[in-house]
């Protein structure tokens, strides 16, 4: 699969498990003229126009494209991989991933998901649910260990707020 890869993206949301899919992306990219897009989506309610203007969304969603952009960085210094950052203003996070993995012509997309429990049962959320259903493309999905969450672990990239994202 590595050899293939050229067009890489990872939807960031400011947890502490987007670092690992960006380390896992750069342990791919390492060494390859390859492609990483960062993806931060915005997700605005259906009471609102498409687009609204949301100045704290959108600040927060630069703060992490930043933080995870430098992350990025720091890992693939020197080893030509072109790293960008793109943040989106959607109503599904999981559907804008998807098309822009298309419009981009993604050859892999990596995602860190965390586990949800909805009415007693403990699953992925919608936004993880979509993409793995509908990825264009190869998709390698991190899943947190059962008993692990984000508060225990603190948050790594810059701009984050615990109580956001449906991952």
């Amino acid at each position: 699969m590595e050899d293939r890869v050229k067009r890489l993206v990872v939807p960031v949301s400011g947890l502490r498990c987007d670092e690992r899919a960006i380390r896992v992306a750069a342990q791919i990219a390492d060494r390859k003229a390859i492609e990483l897009t960062l993806i931060h989506v915005v997700e605005v309610n259906q009471q609102l126009p498409l687009d609204a203007e949301l100045p704290a969304e959108i600040e927060r969603g630069e703060a992490i494209l930043r933080g995870a952009e430098d992350f990025a960085e720091a890992l693939l210094t020197g080893k030509g991989v072109q790293v960008q950052s793109e943040l989106l203003q959607a109503r599904s996070a999981g559907t804008a991933v998807v098309d822009e993995a298309i419009e981009r012509g993604a050859d892999l997309i990596i995602m860190a998901a965390r586990l949800r429990s909805k009415h007693g049962k403990v699953g992925l959320g919608e936004t993880s649910r979509y993409i793995l259903q509908s990825a264009p493309c190869e998709l390698i999905l991190l899943r947190q260990a059962i008993g692990h969450t984000e508060r225990d672990a603190g948050l790594a990239i810059a701009g984050a707020d615990q109580s956001r994202g449906r991952r």
